[in-house]
């Protein structure tokens, strides 16, 4: 199934795709569907229950705050972090539903955490039921956050998300299926995927939503490298982002020679923007909030230093990275998961550093076989990668992570330019592999911390 460049791509506040953009979401259309079937009126309490994963690390990764959100009709691109909505809702223990209805709201008693169960459908499920001034259900539903803030109810959750399937002009469910439409229309990746993607909205939109998707990934850039202090959670973990920026920049005007200088400024930026996301402040799901950092980073890189070697204009080459990034994520998205709850973080900073491995290869000049082999070789040294956050927080491992996909990526396509793309391991095979490893994953090593770091790290 063909994932639109909007639905790999979208604006959203830290820290979790997952586990805040995904609730929020859930939350605002259950109390949209309560207006159109007429219950909205008579609802007087709600209550929310959160199992599993999203239960586990529910306040580290803002579930809870993403829930009041969802429920007082907020939308994650449109939302002022720096307002004090769910502050607000916990003094007054009163939660105006979609900014219209107040209602009676206590955040310890209407949010329900079951950490002891996983629905079976996936370990990222929330159950919303509203009930009148008599206390009878009005309507109950289920839904899961299955990956980059994507989400499907339980009726839709078989196929993975709530729509049918996009009509796209090349639909395609494989790698090897993409490389034979390539072949047979004699274009790139990227063209096909902006061929798609104009047979859902005219050009004009398409492009300017590519630059708008830049423009956040760039600003939440520059944000995180002029931000300082502690970031929030209780770790007590100061950022880092503009201390190495400073420190770059004197190394810069001093002539002082490094002939690695270039990974400095990869790991700057994946810090930047993972930082960013910690915070809360606003990034761009690429494919999710937990590895938000690996492709601006590389985009970055391309721009500033690797975009007078490419065959491309600067503006052009923009499109072409971020199409071809895109339909990347779509294999990922089709074929196997995104959601550090499901198969670790190989489907956060694996996918992304894979994404953008294949995309910087096509940009450099790279055909089809290459990007392909980039995206492989990037993705084949992210298996069995866990995701075990320290206290829930999106903050120890994972910021120094996405750094590592960066520059990870960047040598994954330099790797795969030197050859002639015609590998022996295939992106398909290394995908299947990915949520195979990911469903033999303990699921204490998937997002949950009860294992691994989060578990043999002093936090106190």
């Amino acid at each position: 199934m063909y994932y639109s460049f909007f639905e790999i791509f979208s604006i959203g506040v830290g820290p979790s795709s997952s586990h805040t953009v995904g609730p929020m979401r859930a939350a605002k259309r259950y109390v949209d569907n309560l207006h159109e079937k007429g219950l909205f009126d008579g609802t007087e309490k709600i209550n929310v229950t959160i199992y599993g994963s999203l239960a586990l690390t529910g306040f580290g990764h803002g579930t809870v705050k993403a829930i009041v959100y969802g429920l007082m009709g907020l939308v994650a691109d449109a939302i002022n972090p720096e307002m004090p909505y769910v502050n607000s809702v916990d003094r007054d223990k009163i939660l105006h539903l979609a900014q219209e209805k107040p209602i009676e709201f206590d955040l310890e008693k209407n949010i329900i955490m079951r950490k002891d169960i996983f629905l079976p459908e996936h370990s990222n499920g929330m159950k919303f039921e509203a009930y009148d001034k008599d206390g009878k259900l009005l309507l109950e539903e289920i839904y899961f956050s299955v990956g980059g803030g994507t989400i499907a109810r339980q009726d839709e959750v078989h196929r993975r998300v709530g729509r049918e399937p996009l009509k796209v002009p090349h639909d395609f469910n494989s790698a090897k299926e993409l490389l034979e439409i390539c072949e047979k229309e004699n274009k790139d990746i990227s063209d096909i995927i902006l061929e798609n993607e104009c047979a859902l909205m005219p050009y004009e939109e398409v492009k300017a939503g590519i630059f708008k998707i830049r423009d956040v990934m760039q600003n939440s850039i520059d944000r995180g490298m002029k931000a300082s202090g502690i970031l929030p959670g209780g770790l007590n973990l100061p950022r880092k982002a503009k201390d190495i920026y400073e420190r770059l920049e004197e190394k810069f005007k001093s002539n002082d020679y490094d002939p690695l200088l270039m990974i400095d400024w990869l790991n700057l930026w994946g810090f930047a923007v993972a930082e960013e996301n910690a915070a809360g402040g606003q990034v761009v799901t690429a494919p999710t909030m937990g590895s938000a950092g690996v492709i601006p980073s590389v985009l970055r890189y391309y721009e500033r230093f690797a975009a007078p070697k490419s065959p491309y204009t600067v503006e052009e080459g923009v499109i072409k990275l971020l199409l071809t990034a895109s339909g990347i994520g779509s294999l990922y998205r089709s074929n196997a998961s995104i959601s550090g709850a499901e198969v670790g973080c190989q489907g956060e900073i694996g996918v992304a550093c894979s994404m953008a491995a294949g995309a910087l290869a096509a940009v450099m000049g790279g055909n089809n076989k290459q990007a392909e082999n980039a995206a492989e070789i990037a993705m084949e040294h992210n298996l069995g990668l866990t995701c075990d956050p320290i206290a829930g927080l999106v903050q120890a491992p994972c910021i120094e992570r996405n750094a590592m996909g960066a520059v990870k990526a960047v040598n994954s396509a330099r790797i795969a330019l030197k050859g002639t793309g015609n590998n022996i391991i295939s992106l398909d095979s290394v995908i299947k592999t990915m949520l195979n490893t990911g469903m033999d994953m303990n699921n204490k090593y998937k997002e949950t911390s009860l294992g691994g770091l989060a578990v043999n790290v002093a936090t106190c």
